[in-house]
């Protein structure tokens, strides 16, 4: 190419308009001839290529190729002037996939990155608790790396630079693993990993349910510390959602985020016009649904797009104060408990229509749970110790069943401020905060007129004073849920752990007796599969 830009004089004259064609004997004059000898004096393989392209190729004004098939041009113009192709940039972090347990696998996967990489160079590097103090790991350079007892206690992170033509990019570094520990005995390769997320005003623990409740994990979440009063997580989308601040009235206006459980990072957060309280997330995890607090003087439950936070539509309920949503197992169902309502609203989240409301109930509604088949609610409420069962398919959905403990006294308001019902339906664990235990009923013949039948009284700490390191609304009044497989309870404001086979406590949870907000996750390969929401629900047989 250079060469023809510094071709003799006598070459360059013979290109000039005018000037004589050897070959014709005469003078060319024709401004097409002559900016195709231009032309060609640029980029003499362009001359091979029209001939190759065919008659659909012309010169247009200043002397630039034309062609009919925009296409074909574009290509033939990149290979006669390449230009200069931008080394990739990453555009999302890495991640890492897999328990982090000796012995183990984990994988890299390399983000997202522009400039079409052609290829990743990947390189695994052991940082200390914090993901700091990081240094290569030898001839760890694949894709994946298997943990090994020089791993122990140590977090673990994966570089990653992408190549393409026109070269490397920038290492990017993923988020950093948990911990490294030690399987425990007898746990296989690839078991499901059950963990327990505990929730308190800023802090969040993760115990393994499978170990004894050993803490595995601590982090903070932003904002956090003005009040967590929600939390919600979608499997499918490996996404949490907490609600925190204001529940409404003189409490203010509260906010949402989002936290990507894979990335262990938060993708959004927003501050919302209205207050919060304990939402649910819909079964593919696109949309959720938050109460605007139970200090609001209005009935309404807004549903957020998940993606990013925003306010996409609006549930108008009798009654006030939004306070509790409770999912079906199946998505379909959602129970709207309003602290200030004698009657709990049913929304179905298929018509997207509410449906005719249970109650009256002994007062306004609390804690509520809902069975597998979508047919029974079970519900406490203000100033009640005991529960109710009622009927969701029923004509008029009336109330079955109303079982009492005795009188409500003490300093709360709701004495029985925590139910949950096992995963095979069969029974239901209710707080009686007048006792300071847990009541056990079996519930598994109510659908059919077989009444409730109490089974035992498990007695729990807490249920007294306040959470410390709490915000606001502190009393310790409560809470209850199933893990996922109905092996346990845990006893939110106490602190304990049930055996549901033995019906005693078997492990304390120190951080439980300071909060009524925790919800499990299951994880396989290295992603969630599963999650229970605040309350324990019923599971289709």
């Amino acid at each position: 190419m250079s060469e023809e830009v510094t071709a003799s004089p006598a070459a360059a004259r013979k290109a000039e308009p005018g000037a004589a064609d050897a070959r014709t004997g005469g003078r060319t004059g024709s401004p097409i001839e002559t900016r195709a000898r231009r032309a060609r004096l640029l980029a003499p393989g362009l001359l091979a290529l029209t001939i190759a392209a065919g008659p659909g190729l012309a010169f247009g004004g200043g002397g630039n190729p034309v062609h009919a098939d925009g296409a074909r041009y574009a290509a033939m113009r990149s290979a006669v002037w390449p230009s200069r192709v931008p080394a990739p940039r990453n555009l999302r972090h890495p991640t890492i996939s897999g328990a982090a347990q000796i012995g183990l696998p984990l994988s890299a996967s390399p983000g997202r990155w522009s400039g079409a990489p052609r290829s990743f160079a990947y390189r695994w590097l052991r940082c200390n608790r914090r993901g700091r103090r990081c240094r290569a790991i030898a001839r760890a350079r694949s894709r994946s790396y298997t943990l090994t007892e020089r791993d122990l206690a140590s977090t673990l992170r994966v570089s990653v630079v992408a190549s393409n033509r026109g070269g490397r990019s920038r290492p990017a570094l993923s988020v950093r693993t948990r911990a490294v520990t030690r399987r425990p005995a007898g746990r296989r390769p690839g078991a499901i990993e059950r963990l327990e997320y505990v929730f308190n005003d800023g802090p969040v623990s993760v115990y393994d349910i499978n170990d004894g409740f050993k803490l595995v994990e601590r982090f903070t979440l932003a904002g956090t510390d003005r009040g967590v009063r929600g939390v919600a997580v979608s499997a499918p989308t490996h996404m949490m959602f907490v609600s925190y601040g204001g529940d409404g009235g003189g409490n203010g206006n509260g906010s949402v985020l989002a936290y990507d459980l894979l990335n262990k990072r938060i993708v959004w957060s927003v501050r919302l016009k209205t207050g919060i309280d304990s939402g649910a997330v819909s079964a593919d995890g696109k949309l959720l649904y938050m109460p605007d607090g139970e200090l609001s003087s209005d009935g309404s439950w807004y549903i957020l797009d998940t993606s990013n936070g925003n306010v996409v539509g609006k549930i108008e309920t009798s009654g006030s104060g939004p306070h509790d949503g409770v999912m079906s197992a199946d998505g379909r169902l959602l129970q709207l408990g309003n602290r200030n309502s004698s009657r709990l609203s049913i929304y179905n989240t298929q018509t997207h229509r509410l449906q005719a409301q249970i109650g009256p109930l002994v007062g306004g509604v609390r804690p509520n749970t809902i069975n597998g088949a979508d047919s029974i609610s079970f519900t406490t409420a203000t100033g009640v110790d005991g529960f109710q069962v009622s009927s969701i398919t029923s004509p008029g959905s009336p109330v079955l069943y109303t079982e009492s403990f005795g009188a409500c006294t003490g300093p709360f308001s709701t004495c029985s401020h925590g139910i949950s019902l096992s995963p095979d339906n069969a029974q239901v664990y209710v707080i009686d905060t007048v006792h300071k235990q847990v009541q056990v009923w079996d519930v598994h013949g109510v659908a059919n007129g077989i009444r409730p039948v109490h089974v035992a009284d498990v007695p729990v700490d807490g249920l007294e004073g306040n959470e410390q390191g709490c915000a606001y609304d502190c009393g310790r009044d409560g809470w209850l849920h199933h893990t996922l497989d109905g092996r346990y309870v845990l006893v939110g404001d106490a602190g304990d752990v049930i055996d549901t086979r033995t019906r005693k406590v078997v492990a304390r949870i120190e951080n439980l007796l300071n909060t009524r907000k925790f919800v499990e996750i299951d994880w396989s390969g290295g992603a969630p599969i599963a999650s229970s929401g605040r309350q324990g629900i019923g599971y289709a047989p």
